[in-house]
């Protein structure tokens, strides 16, 4: 059987869902889903960071902090088309970040989050980056979105990039049509943030599904006054600062139009931090490696979820997830009987912080098409791959530093006792590396790997514009 039809069959037919009928209601929850870009581990006070986040730490005490939610790829586009479908990217063909002149988009036949709870009478909208394709038709409002306001890829794609590239103008979209080039990006957060509260306000009596991918912290950052030299720890700390207070202002728009028990928030980052640009990036919490790798620090993210009927205060899930996991979560939550087929697996019963629940199945890390590791349980198993790393000192002041090519062999991680990774166990627990090795037989044949040069039995294809 297929990964995904036995992932579907595991996460609808067994005792799951039957457990948990009751958060199925006739009245579905709002859902605000906000993405930051390039936010480390360890950025957030609740996480242990230096910084403070007094809003994203508030979230934590009212909700679920996870402490091993990972993305399915360190890198922009490949995350967010995870996030959307409930897919490993490599399932639908989104790799790697999508650039001004990249010919490729998320497929129209590929069912997105928005488009799946738009069928169920909700009103949508996303403020922030897309980052799945440029060319129409491949825009968010031909991908379910009733409203969009934001970049359509990242905000050095264009000649604010910190090192000199070949970038056109950078177009700022309205909807479908570009109002302007080359925006004033120390707006960017509170643009997203104003919209982002208008719609709450202008959608209070109807169920909403509202999608936040902030630009920031992404470089080249930018902030805006109000929040300039304000922590006095750097240009870093403000533009989190202002993330922080911009995720206050949602919060308060929930509560200001008493929607509060009726809508699930959730914040996450879309992929670490990517360390060569230095006191421009953000910090692992002490994990190995950052953005570009499928070492803990690439792939591992905060992520807070505050859901009042569901979620107890307070409450830490250290159970492995992965962003394709809230496509099914919250199709549940919507009312959905059926699940379409996706890779995720509802995660309602580690909401609930049900006894002994986990998400049996192994979470697949690929870069690009490469799979490079496996993990299952407390144990990861990395396979002999190239990734990229730092070659000296990291950069400041906005410039990157220099990387270089390193090289891991086979390993193997018990990531309870050595989440930064540094010591191999696999001598130790040659049955645990053979049945996480059985288990990345199984993804290389549904999936692919073009490390051994399997094409994958279940991949589909984005879509594919002819150049002008």
């Amino acid at each position: 059987m297929p990964i995904p039809s036995l992932i579907l069959a595991l996460a609808i037919s067994t005792a799951h869902g039957d457990n948990h009928a009751s958060t199925v209601t006739q009245t579905p929850p709002n859902i605000v889903l906000i993405f930051a870009d390039d936010m480390g581990y360890g950025d957030l006070g609740c996480y242990g960071g230096k910084n403070l986040t007094p809003n994203l730490d508030r979230l934590a005490l009212e909700g679920m902090r996870f402490t091993d939610f990972y993305v399915a790829q360190a890198v922009c586009s490949a995350s967010r088309a995870a996030l959307l479908t409930g897919c490993y990217p490599n399932r639908i063909g989104i790799n790697g970040a999508l650039g001004p002149a990249s010919m490729n988009a998320i497929h129209p036949d590929e069912q997105t989050m928005a488009e799946l709870l738009k069928s169920q009478g909700y009103a949508t909208a996303i403020y922030g980056k897309w980052h799945l394709g440029h060319r129409e038709p491949s825009l968010p409002a031909h991908h379910g979105f009733d409203d969009y306001f934001g970049l359509p890829y990242s905000n050095d794609m264009g000649p604010q990039h910190p090192t000199p590239r070949a970038f056109p103008d950078l177009p700022l979209i309205d909807g479908t049509a570009v109002i302007t080039k080359n925006p004033d990006q120390r707006k960017l957060t509170g643009w997203s943030t104003q919209k982002s509260v208008n719609f709450i306000k202008a959608n209070r009596e109807r169920p909403f599904f509202l999608y936040v991918p902030y630009s920031m912290p992404h470089v080249p950052l930018h902030v805006s006054e109000a929040y300039e030299r304000g922590t006095g720890r750097g240009l870093y700390a403000d533009v989190l600062a202002e993330v922080d207070a911009s995720v206050g202002s949602i919060l308060k728009a929930i509560d200001d139009e008493s929607l509060r028990e009726q809508t699930i928030v959730i914040f996450m980052s879309d992929n670490g931090p990517w360390l060569t640009y230095g006191d421009h990036a953000g910090t692992t919490g002490g994990l190995r490696e950052g953005k570009g790798t499928t070492f803990e620090g690439g792939v591992k993210v905060p992520c807070l979820v505050r859901w009042p009927s569901v979620v107890a205060p307070g409450s830490v899930c250290r159970e492995p997830a992965m962003t394709i996991d809230w496509l099914p979560t919250l199709a549940r939550a919507a009312g959905m009987e059926s699940m379409p087929n996706v890779d995720g697996r509802d995660l309602t019963p580690l909401l609930h912080s049900d006894p002994g629940a986990s998400r049996s199945d192994p979470l697949l890390f690929y870069w690009n098409g490469e799979l490079q590791a496996v993990r299952s349980g407390r144990w990861k198993l990395h396979f002999a791959h190239d990734h990229v790393t730092l070659a000296g000192p990291p950069g400041s002041g906005g410039r990157p530093g220099k990387t270089r090519t390193g090289h891991t062999e086979d390993a193997l991680y018990d990531l309870v006792d050595d989440p930064a990774e540094t010591r191999d166990r696999a001598a130790e627990n040659p049955v645990v590396v053979a049945e996480l090795k059985e288990m990345a037989k199984s993804a290389r044949l549904d999936l692919g790997d073009t490390a051994t040069g399997h094409a994958g039995a279940h991949v589909r294809k984005p879509a594919i514009f002819e150049s002008k």
